[in-house]
């Protein structure tokens, strides 16, 4: 039956009735007035009353109106209408928003048969149409949270209906990331492409490579014409298609070497570029993306080692200086607690864009290069340097120092549980040194941890109050590699282990005895 039925109407009349007397009809007499120049039939008269009602501040005429709407999307043109008012860009921001909510639901409830949220009945084969092409025209919406709705929607129907349904979606949305005139296309184009990249497949990607990765290399290098939102979105489409070539190229290896080896160079020179100015203070956007940057490299770290290993020391200095001037950005906001942490914050999207997000994916990418035959050669003659910037980065952050003192059981069962944080991370990239690297790895740690003790004195006799993380991380490292550490102790070759055992180790005791810092000696007993 067509949308909308007399039959379910019963709970729109009975709120129609109490609609929040006169100023209601009054917002909603002006939305229709100002929607004058586009057709609005009868359908969409009812669907905009119900979507205001959804609004009301009285709980039993939104219940009323939720009620009207579900009832009214099992019948033909629901959806239809839903996309119409989303296109109306005469009607109020909110209503036409919450139009393109209601519409992403919709599809996911009713496009295709089996899905998980599945439920009947199915959208006919004309109204699939009809909102396929509804969608794309509001793609280009200037409010973001309009295009955030459709470009989900369009990425729901694209997982059923593309490329056989739908098969020319992915050239309207090239042409719209190229659309350098129009910022509302790429960004739309954008947001959806990077919500369904991770589906293309080995079928699908291979003719799309040439011709979209030269559009998103377009956008990743020039940050005068594009924001950071929307380079960043282009690294996550890059990071995802470079991740299912490299499921390909197990089986089609020199098919995916064609179509990377061309373009590489110029991503690693991008790449090089990103990562070289120190890291800014205060700059979530940056941060992010970095973080895509690490998380592209790692792709092709891990699925093309052969190709990049030519090109890999473009990257390498440049992942240097980001190391090391994140970390006093990280000393200065988490570890001092010196004005915002920057916890908790992400981008529209909802990825993470904390600082601790961005040290923690730093982390991963070095214990994925460090673990490489191939690249863990070029790390070799830095992994003293390495070990102690590490070190720092382990050190207790404001937070962490707040609520461990408050509570020490909660102090053993975060270390216990090595959750994700700067400090888990540290631990498994000293211990990826010592496995990597072995006695020179080993001596590296100790040696740095051995350094940060006595920088640790030094700040102590200055008198600043924070002194002891310093020391307490450097005995958290030694006793990271405590398990090598003593294998190499009881290894004639290896004196520098009774060193330790001789001196250092009388040293940690005698502070642990003497002093009495609560985390110190959960360390020193770690150790």
């Amino acid at each position: 039956e067509e949308f909308p039925a007399r039959q379910i109407c019963t709970a729109i009349d009975r709120f129609e009735l109490s609609i929040r007397g006169r100023e209601l009809r009054i917002s909603f007499k002006k939305s229709m007035e100002m929607a004058s120049g586009n057709a609005i039939d009868e359908g969409q008269v009812w669907l905009l009353n119900c979507l205001n009602a959804t609004l009301d501040a009285n709980s039993v005429i939104r219940m009323d109106a939720e009620d009207a709407l579900k009832k009214a999307s099992v019948y033909k043109g629901f959806g239809v209408a839903l996309a119409k008012v989303t296109n109306n860009k005469d009607l109020p921001m909110g209503l036409r928003q919450l139009a393109a909510v209601l519409l992403k639901q919709y599809v996911r409830q009713h496009w295709q048969e089996g899905e998980e949220n599945y439920t009947p009945p199915t959208v006919l084969v004309e109204d699939k149409k009809l909102i396929r092409d509804l969608l794309l025209r509001a793609l280009d919406d200037s409010h973001g949270k309009i295009r955030t709705a459709v470009g989900m929607a369009i990425a729901s129907i694209a997982s059923c209906d593309w490329p056989e349904e739908w098969p020319d979606l992915m050239q309207f949305l090239i042409i719209y990331i190229n659309d350098k005139n129009n910022m509302n296309k790429v960004n739309g184009a954008l947001r959806c492409l990077s919500l369904f990249a991770g589906d293309l497949d080995d079928v699908h990607l291979p003719p799309l490579v040439p011709i979209l990765f030269p559009s998103l290399y377009s956008i990743v290098s020039l940050p005068n014409a594009y924001a950071p939102s929307m380079r960043r979105r282009a690294l996550s489409i890059l990071h995802c298609c470079i991740g299912t070539l490299g499921v390909m190229s197990g089986v089609y290896q020199e098919e995916t070497r064609a179509l990377m080896l061309p373009m590489l160079k110029a991503w690693m020179e991008q790449f090089s570029l990103i990562l070289s100015p120190p890291v800014p203070a205060e700059s979530p956007d940056d941060w992010g993306l970095r973080v895509e940057v690490l998380k592209a490299l790692m792709q092709i770290v891990q699925n093309f080692p052969k190709l990049i290993i030519a090109d890999f020391p473009l990257v390498l200095a440049p992942l240097w200086q980001t190391l090391v001037t994140c970390l006093n950005v990280y000393q200065a906001a988490s570890i001092e607690g010196i004005g915002d942490c920057y916890t908790g914050l992400a981008d529209s999207d909802g990825c993470d864009q904390s600082l601790e997000a961005f040290t923690i994916q730093l982390f991963e990418f070095l214990i994925t290069i460090v673990g490489q035959p191939r690249f863990s050669k070029m790390v070799a003659k830095f992994t003293s340097d390495l070990a102690y910037y590490t070190i720092g980065y382990m050190q207790m952050t404001e937070e962490q120092a707040h609520t461990w003192s408050s509570d020490p059981n909660q102090y053993v069962a975060d270390e216990d549980d090595a959750t994700y944080s700067c400090r888990v991370s540290g631990i498994l990239l000293l211990e990826e040194l010592s496995e990597t690297y072995e006695v020179a790895g080993i001596e590296s740690v100790v040696n740095s941890a051995q350094r940060c003790m006595e920088e640790a004195a030094k700040a102590r006799a200055s008198g600043q109050t924070g002194w002891w993380k310093l020391r307490e991380a450097a005995i958290l490292a030694v006793g990271s590699i405590s398990k090598p550490l003593i294998e190499a102790q009881v290894d004639s070759h290896y004196q520098m282990g009774k060193d330790l055992s001789d001196c250092q180790m009388k040293y940690l005791l005698d502070t642990v005895l003497f002093e009495s810092k609560l985390f110190h000696m959960g360390s020193h007993c770690f150790v």
